[in-house]
């Protein structure tokens, strides 16, 4: 741990909970791990630096605060500077410690704080922070030459409605806690850093974890109540995240390899009409049992779905547009990826529906290959299309995880010519 007077210490907490947050070290994610250990979804401290970026494989957290920004200045020396001190804020903040010490107590009274002192009395509840780049990131910057060709925006689908307020952005911040409080300082904190270089774009908060990352989570349930990403990709499967996830030397440019593309999609569930819908056509709509999460036909929620059974009546007993088949990688030629969404619920509109959904988030290899013919096929053929809308959108470039001493996209832009 860096140094600086951490939350608990600063109040006087004691105990085995203070000892967790001294040896952060043994949770996972350390630097040159090409395997990194798998956390305890309820560990304090998640290390910062590593191999890959924090936030991705670590088990997902049950709080999300995600944000895009655009930048307002193009100097190359002023972005850089933000992200230098964007890097030390979210390592200290991910520690249990203020974006600098004595940030939000300054002895002089007179000066601003550095830090806004909500997350004062709180633990680092298993904070991660994860950035990426959008692709106009680029263009802004003047570095059009340096953007991976996997980074093209995403094509139009069928249905969508995208509020172009809540589309794109330059830089992403992805921060996922235990505590809601926790993720909201985190990125409160570094939009105040950022203040004259970025302004933010959109943002969206998230509650209840959709997704497992782990072997060691149950799965989730969305809003539609029922468990969703049964056969997502995990930490435990280091060879699939090769595969699906982490980009390879040769995929694009170097500054890529190890990193990964996040794609963020806001989509908004028609729950009133959901719930006036019987339970065999809930069922049948999804492919699952909703109470157990088996595939139909089966018994387990793990059980392979049998896509082939069909019934006395020679109709397949999972139907063709259900959703589990649709978004199988079985249709999809091979496709998977790596899932971490969040449900969420922002009142009510003017008819008095519930706003709320799902806040989709995948990490892949490559967006074009993987995501692209993976909404295309859900858009022209998934029956849940009749109660959701895709309201938002945007992809970013992740870069790989920092070594010591090493800022967020130092790769990138210092090897910029």
């Amino acid at each position: 741990m860096s140094g600086g007077v951490s939350r608990r210490r600063l109040l006087g907490w004691t105990g085995a909970g203070a000892a967790v947050a001294g040896v952060g070290a043994v949770s996972g994610y350390t630097l040159g791990r090409s395997e990194p250990d798998v956390a305890s979804p309820g560990a304090d401290v998640v290390d910062f630096r590593g191999t890959y970026q924090a936030g991705i494989t670590t088990p997902s957290q049950n709080e999300l605060y995600f944000t895009a920004l655009d930048l307002t200045s193009t100097g190359k020396a002023a972005v850089q500077r933000m992200l230098s001190q964007w890097t030390t804020a979210a390592e200290r903040m991910t520690q249990g410690l203020e974006t600098a010490e004595g940030g939000a107590l300054p002895r002089n009274r007179e000066s601003p704080p550095t830090d806004t002192g909500e997350a004062l009395d709180l633990p680092p509840s298993s904070l991660t922070v994860t950035i990426g780049f959008g692709s106009t990131f680029f263009d802004k910057l003047g570095i059009p030459d340096r953007r991976p060709a996997a980074l093209a925006e995403l094509p139009p689908f069928a249905g969508d409605q995208l509020d172009p307020a809540r589309t794109g952005g330059d830089i992403c911040i992805q921060a996922c806690a235990n505590d809601p409080q926790v993720a909201v300082h985190a990125v409160r904190n570094l939009i105040r850093i950022g203040f004259g270089t970025t302004a933010v774009r959109w943002g969206q908060f998230g509650y209840g974890r959709t997704s497992s990352t782990s072997t060691q989570q149950p799965t989730a349930r969305n809003l539609f109540g029922f468990k969703d990403g049964t056969h997502n990709l995990k930490a435990e499967e280091p060879d699939l995240l090769d595969e699906h996830v982490w980009v390879q030397g040769g995929d694009g440019p170097d500054w890529m390899t190890g990193g990964t593309y996040l794609v963020a999609r806001r989509i908004r569930m028609h729950i009133e009409t959901w719930d006036r819908a019987s339970l065999d056509e809930q069922e049948a709509v999804i492919g699952r049992t909703k109470g157990t999460g088996a595939p139909l036909g089966g018994t387990g929620e793990f059980e392979p779905a049998n896509y082939r059974s069909i019934d006395a009546n020679g109709t397949p007993v999972i139907p063709v547009n259900s959703h589990i088949r649709v978004a199988s990688a079985e249709s999809l030629n091979g496709i998977k990826m790596l899932r971490r969404g969040f449900n969420f619920v922002t009142g009510s509109d003017d008819r008095g529906h519930l706003n709320a959904g799902l806040f989709f988030i995948c990490f892949v290899r490559n967006p074009q290959t993987q995501f692209v013919p993976m909404q295309q096929a859900l858009s022209a053929n998934d029956a849940m299309r009749e109660y959701i809308q895709h309201t938002g959108s945007a992809v970013f470039a992740c870069p790989p995880g920092l070594r010591e001493g090493e800022y967020w996209g130092q790769r990138l832009l210092e090897d910029a010519v």
